[in-house]
């Protein structure tokens, strides 16, 4: 028998259509296994978000629920009361603006199975900004701990984790939810290496995240795992992808002698860190971090 797997939704019910397009892509997987979609409601009235999907929530072999987050308000909170609302072998996460391919499901418990030690999944993404749509792509089938401290690696994506229901849980601690799915990826692959299946199974719509521009909040998360996963300042290249990130996001705030320390710093571990030149560009005025991201996002990459 296959394994059951539910899917987790948090919605803010402020993108209806995405998140329509992210519950039919869920229910319509050629996985040959029971799947069941709970679609979390947080910040905003569960009725809202019944309502948005009624012509969905049908009886049938595969079911959508919308229960209200009954955590920590949040991404995390909101991800979390999803896992507890499951009985499921497997716990799958999307967000409510991207969306599955029909065999996404199919090839990662295939990837579990052929690995009965492995508890975590994940996949390569397509990103879509705007009308540019990219693959990223891992380049490898098993992703450990010291691939994602030297790398973010774009494609290890919240909405690609599939895993056994039970062993993890997402931590709430994380500065406005910032981080949190990078943080379970660690835990992940500090206990096991993910199976990854390195095909682009789901496209990831960069540009109408909650999170896009939020550069206090985001240098708030990257100190956070700074403290939270100390071997990150371990790996130079890893460390000055941070100090860099953290330099560019300080800049962006205007905060030019705090962009100019952790530019410094970033360069003190990795000389050729591409991020620090950037962020004392942005820092003198000489070109606006939106152009910059603008940039990036078109070739399929962040910061």
């Amino acid at each position: 028998m296959r394994p059951s797997v539910g899917v987790v939704i948090p919605t803010r019910g402020h993108r209806p259509e995405h998140l329509r397009a992210a519950t039919r892509a869920a229910l319509g997987q050629t996985y040959s296994g029971e799947v069941e979609v709970v679609v979390v409601a947080d910040g905003t009235g569960s009725a809202r978000v019944t309502d948005q999907l009624a012509d969905l929530l049908v009886p049938g072999a595969r079911s959508v629920r919308v229960v209200p987050n009954r955590r920590l308000p949040g991404l995390p909170g909101a991800r979390n009361t999803g896992i507890e609302a499951l009985g499921t072998d497997l716990v799958a996460f999307c967000d409510d603006d991207d969306q599955w391919a029909p065999g996404k499901l199919a090839a990662q418990v295939g990837a579990l199975t052929a690995r009965p030690d492995a508890e975590f999944a994940s996949c390569a993404i397509e990103v879509e900004y705007g009308s540019r749509r990219v693959p990223r792509l891992a380049g490898t089938s098993t992703v450990t701990r010291a691939h994602l401290l030297r790398s973010r690696m774009a494609m290890v994506h919240s909405s690609t984790f599939l895993f056994r229901r039970g062993a993890f849980l997402v931590d709430e601690s994380a500065p406005n939810g910032q981080n949190e799915d990078w943080d379970l990826a660690l835990r992940a692959a500090t206990c096991r290496p993910i199976a990854h299946v390195d095909r682009p199974l789901v496209r990831v719509r960069w540009g109408a995240s909650l999170y896009a521009t939020r550069w206090a909040d985001r240098i708030a998360g990257l100190e956070w795992m700074l403290a939270r996963h100390p071997d990150l300042a371990v790996d130079p290249r890893g460390a000055a992808r941070v100090y860099g990130q953290i330099a560019f996001h300080n800049a962006a705030l205007g905060r030019r002698r705090e962009a100019g320390r952790w530019a410094l710093r970033a360069l003190a571990v990795r000389r050729g860190e591409p991020r620090a030149p950037i962020a004392l560009a942005v820092a003198a005025g000489l070109v606006s971090a939106h152009t910059v991201l603008d940039v990036l996002h078109h070739r399929g990459h962040g910061i």
